[in-house]
């Protein structure tokens, strides 16, 4: 197996041979746009590391690493429109530099595009590969549904919470690591275990994603630090804030998540000071790593190489680790 650095590579040197440019322009441009925007690339990198960690090839893994990114760029697009998001990845988003419906439409498009990669492999390939597919991306937008709904309510279950991110965000990253062995060859019992990494290593990259959102930096996050916070989601900073702060904390916390103010920086700050001094932060700071723990247990009991465990094992501890 290689570096994380060396999979970017390569899945960036791919993606430069499907450079989209034909009509409708105003189509495909913007999803040209989109996939060129950047960001690291960390799910079709899993695809491309779940192949070559049963033995695969790059090359054999390639058509699923494209499907999966351009997937979740797909998803990208319409999630950025329903949260009138202006920023992403530090540029303009697709329905702002158009418009929405050129947003709707192409995200639409990138969905088509995505299931077309997957038919690059053999028929009974194909229909294994489609069927995860379909069940991963229903998935997603159910978890989507979860987190449009749980702005409108005062508190969420921290179950809930959980489950709505195991649905819009890990599933993806352990349907991406699952493709990668299937393609390989890998044994049903082998693939579940990748599966299972995958689940609990993306449980733990969005925890850390949602804590970003309000304690990254600015300059290299990529997206309007606070994003959540100015949309009133409840991700787990804000559960925990309200379980474990006193009780003018939490009514400080639910008066703040009532205001939608034109400048919402004063919001923003305060917001933060709460999840610091509640110990909401430090909480889940120490989530993230029980996240993470808990897939290199999975890992553990997985038959591939030692030398390519320590491949995903320093794929996570960076992701744990990781600041933008």
């Amino acid at each position: 197996m290689q570096t994380l650095a060396q999979y970017q590579d390569a899945f960036l040197a791919h993606l430069e041979t499907k450079k989209i440019s034909k009509d409708p322009l105003n189509l495909y441009t913007p999803i040209d746009y989109i996939m060129k925007l950047g960001g690291k690339r960390l799910r079709p990198v899993l695809a491309l590391m779940g192949c070559e960690a049963y033995g695969g090839t790059l090359q054999q893994a390639m058509p699923v690493a494209t499907a999966i990114e351009i997937f979740h760029n797909f998803s990208l697009v319409h999630d950025d429109i329903m949260d009138k998001a202006p920023l992403r990845r530090g540029a303009v988003t697709v329905h702002e530099k158009w418009d929405i419906n050129t947003g709707i439409l192409s995200g639409d498009a990138m969905l088509i595009m995505a299931y077309q990669s997957l038919e690059e492999y053999e028929p009974s390939l194909y229909k294994a590969l489609n069927q995860l597919f379909s069940k991963t991306a229903l998935e997603v937008c159910e978890g989507q549904q979860w987190d449009v709904d749980f702005e409108q309510m005062d508190q969420v279950p921290e179950a809930a919470y959980l489950k709505m991110i195991s649905q819009k965000t890990a599933v993806l990253v352990a349907g991406a690591l699952k493709m990668g062995a299937m393609v390989a060859g890998a044994s049903l019992a082998e693939q579940e275990k990748m599966y299972a990494f995958g689940l609990q290593l993306g449980i733990a990259f969005q925890v850390q994603d949602d804590y970003l959102d309000a304690f990254g930096d600015p300059k290299t996050f990529g997206k309007t630090v606070g994003g959540d916070i100015i949309n009133n989601k409840k991700t787990l900073l804000f559960i925990k804030a309200l379980e474990m702060g006193t009780t003018a904390e939490q009514k400080a916390l639910t008066d703040l998540f009532s205001l939608s103010p034109k400048d919402p920086t004063s919001k923003i700050t305060a917001v933060k000071d709460i999840f610091n001094s509640s110990g909401a932060a430090t909480h889940i700071r120490a989530q993230i790593a029980h996240y993470t723990q808990e897939a290199f247990s999975v890992l553990e009991t997985m038959e591939v190489s030692e030398p390519n465990k320590a491949v995903l094992k320093d794929f996570g501890l960076w992701l744990m680790k990781r600041s933008v």
